[in-house]
């Protein structure tokens, strides 16, 4: 069972492994709350997920590590299971799944794991390592739903409780549920007074809706960017222990995760992925009861691929109202643009790409077309340019 007692233990073991981690004021991220950050994002291997899986590790027999271990992940588990088993002398395989981002797959590599890629998502993974775990009897280092993980990522509560002992409340990413459910516990039986809040990806909102209807269920399928939390179904022991130590499960859209994402880089000069910048979203777009209060959201990882960073920022200013386009309906005649410019020019926006299309079916024979992409400040920036548009005799479309 979890206790503190293992958790402190937990806590001891990993004292020269991993980081204690930052708490990091961010008055201006979330102005309606006193905010701070714990930056797990910036923890050994980008994640807080060493925690869990070296202690894990630590407590194995020496008959059970010359079996070697196995491990599932969509790429920060694995990681903290290839990094542990190398500090261990561990032989280590990890399935992952084949959408996991390349920039993960190559990490764990280099920590000398064996991988294999799974088709599918995380749960396609979890059942080819167990195949492989009830055939060679190496040992399954589950990545949430396990009493010795949960309470190596309950050491962060510690260092919470540590850091910021009046906290009003902790905001927890929650895929399976093994940070939240460690975290969770610690906060609950050293303040409990403080509020623990969850939060999931809209498209995986699996622990959510077993929590909403207060029974275990699982989804059908997932889909988010936020490949850290991209869980079908909760753990047994998770769930349990989220069901008594988490007060409240919320949820946020890709918008809003890629908007938190391009907030924390900005504003505090922090990468995180998208399962770690989902607590930071939900006090962005208003999800919790916290204002005026001392809150401390965890930015778990900090993993995100290259690759899909620059699309990730483009959502993010979308979401935002920094970026936008908008379709003009107006006469082709000379000075048009030169107008239009001059409007949006005089309001402080910066039009970046423009495009003339002449008239379609249902317009004037002598009509066009102006599609207008440009950078503002707001969406209210936004609204005030539509208005000034339309008060100039323009038809603004979108």
């Amino acid at each position: 069972m979890l206790t503190l007692d293992k958790i402190y233990q937990a806590s001891y073991a990993l004292k020269n492994v991993v980081r204690k981690t930052d708490l990091i004021h961010a008055p201006n991220l979330v102005p309606e709350c006193d905010l701070y950050l714990k930056a797990e994002n910036l923890q050994v291997t980008g994640s807080f997920k060493i925690r869990g899986a070296f202690f894990k590790m630590s407590l194995l027999t020496e008959e059970e590590r010359s079996k070697g271990v196995v491990a599932c992940s969509a790429g920060n588990h694995a990681q903290g299971v290839a990094l542990s088993a190398q500090k261990n002398g561990i032989k280590a395989r990890i399935f992952l799944p084949s959408v996991a981002p390349i920039s993960k797959i190559e990490a764990t590599k280099k920590l000398g794991a064996e991988i294999e890629l799974v088709d599918g998502v995380y749960d396609d993974a979890f059942n080819a390592a167990l195949k492989y775990h009830k055939e060679t009897g190496a040992v399954f280092i589950h990545p949430f739903d396990d009493y010795d993980v949960i309470a190596g990522q309950g050491s962060i509560g510690l260092e919470l409780m540590e850091q910021i002992a009046d906290a009003d409340a902790v905001i927890v990413p929650v895929g399976g549920g093994g940070l939240a459910s460690g975290i969770g516990y610690v906060v609950k039986k050293l303040n409990p007074d403080c509020k623990v809040y969850g939060v999931q990806a809209m498209g995986a909102g699996g622990m959510a809706r077993s929590i909403a209807e207060n029974n275990l269920c699982s989804l059908s399928s997932v889909s988010t960017f936020a490949d850290g939390i991209a869980v079908k179904s909760p753990g047994e022991i998770t769930y349990s222990i989220c069901l008594e130590n988490v007060d409240k499960m919320v949820t946020v859209s890709d918008d809003e995760i890629a908007a938190a994402i391009l907030a924390l880089m900005e504003k505090q000069k922090l990468v995180a992925e998208g399962a770690g910048a989902v607590s930071v979203a939900a006090l962005m777009f208003d999800k919790l009861p916290v204002k005026g209060k001392k809150v401390c959201a965890i930015v778990s990882g900090g993993n995100i691929d290259v690759n899909i960073l620059s699309r990730v920022i483009t959502r993010g200013l979308l979401t935002s109202g920094r970026l936008t386009e908008l379709t003009l309906e107006l006469l082709d005649k000379p000075g048009q643009l030169k107008e239009v410019s001059s409007i949006i020019a005089d309001l402080g926006a910066n039009v970046t790409r423009v495009q003339h299309n002449p008239g379609g079916e249902n317009t004037d024979i002598n009509g066009c077309r102006l599609h207008i992409a440009m950078e503002t400040r707001n969406h209210k920036h936004i609204e005030e340019i539509k208005e000034a548009l339309t008060k100039a005799g323009y038809k603004v479309k979108r």
